[in-house]
């Protein structure tokens, strides 16, 4: 699949795969200045100065990074990004600090990781439910018996 990529300011870098089993490719930081100080506990919009147009059926979805995730404590606020096919805006993504330190991100740094994946849209039927095993059954209900 080809996805195009277009860089909206010009030291935006080109998403890449960092192995050949790779499911994510990096997104990294483009933004004005050379360094973003992220407070303990703040969430701060990075830009990554790419948009792209992902193909119809598709979105793309913004995951953490397992590594920053660890060392630094940052990630995704909202967990998971999602990147609608019809958003043509710039992929931004709002990195929240976890940790009980500031944390530095540089222009440059690889801050999230972009996964494209098949998206259905349902069509909603209002009515009656059928009944299940499980029934309304919520939290934890389904852990143990």
């Amino acid at each position: 699949m080809k996805i195009r990529i277009s860089r909206m300011r010009e030291d935006a870098v080109i998403p890449e795969f960092q192995s050949q089993g790779a499911a994510g490719c990096d997104l990294r930081a483009c933004t004005d200045a050379d360094t973003t100080s992220i407070a303990p506990g703040q969430t701060v919009l990075i830009g990554t100065g790419l948009a792209a147009a992902i193909p119809e059926g598709y979105f793309g979805a913004v995951f953490a990074r397992s590594g920053l995730a660890l060392k630094e404590g940052l990630r995704p606020a909202n967990c998971v990004g999602v990147i609608d096919a019809d958003y043509r805006g710039e992929i931004c993504v709002a990195l929240h600090n976890d940790s009980d330190t500031p944390r530095t991100v540089s222009r440059g740094d690889r801050i999230a990781q972009l996964v494209i994946l098949p998206c259905l849209q349902a069509e909603f039927e209002e009515g009656p439910l059928d009944e299940t095993g499980r029934g309304a059954g919520g939290f934890g209900h389904t852990g143990r018996r």
